[in-house]
């Protein structure tokens, strides 16, 4: 029985990495290769919430050490988000963040059709959160 119970904590161990890291980076790699825009967004997204997630969690570790199964609720969400049966993150980005920023912002604000040299729409909220050539 102790080896069965080895054998599920490494399995544990393993899950978070490969459910939270591997999978979606290759995933990502896939979604970059293929001529859909729609895996594009999905992988962005979870890029975005998982970015979030990671930040929050850092902040509020010490609360988090106290509720002991946090490890297991954080592998349940993010499967959520990265299963494509579910597709989680597009969902959150969609009804959540997208919604808040074009309160914010107004939808005009992200629906700019100007292009820029390569050929590819541009986007104000990009521009403004990028730097241009010789700021610093």
């Amino acid at each position: 029985m102790s080896k069965f119970w080895a054998l599920l904590t490494h399995l544990h161990a393993l899950a978070g990495p490969v459910v939270m890291l591997l999978y979606p980076l290759y995933a990502s790699v896939v979604a970059i290769e293929s001529t859909s825009k729609v895996d594009d967004e999905q992988w962005l997204a979870y890029w975005i919430l998982y970015s979030f997630l990671t930040l929050m969690e850092m902040v509020l570790q010490p609360i988090l050490q106290w509720i002991p199964i946090w490890y297991e609720v954080k592998l349940a969400m993010v499967a959520w988000l990265v299963l494509p049966q579910f597709r989680g993150a597009a969902f959150i980005y969609d009804k959540f963040v997208r919604e808040k920023l074009i309160k914010k912002y107004g939808s005009s604000y992200f629906q700019d059709k100007s292009h820029s040299p390569n050929g590819k729409p541009k986007n104000k909220l990009v521009d403004f959160i990028t730097l241009k050539k010789g700021e610093h």
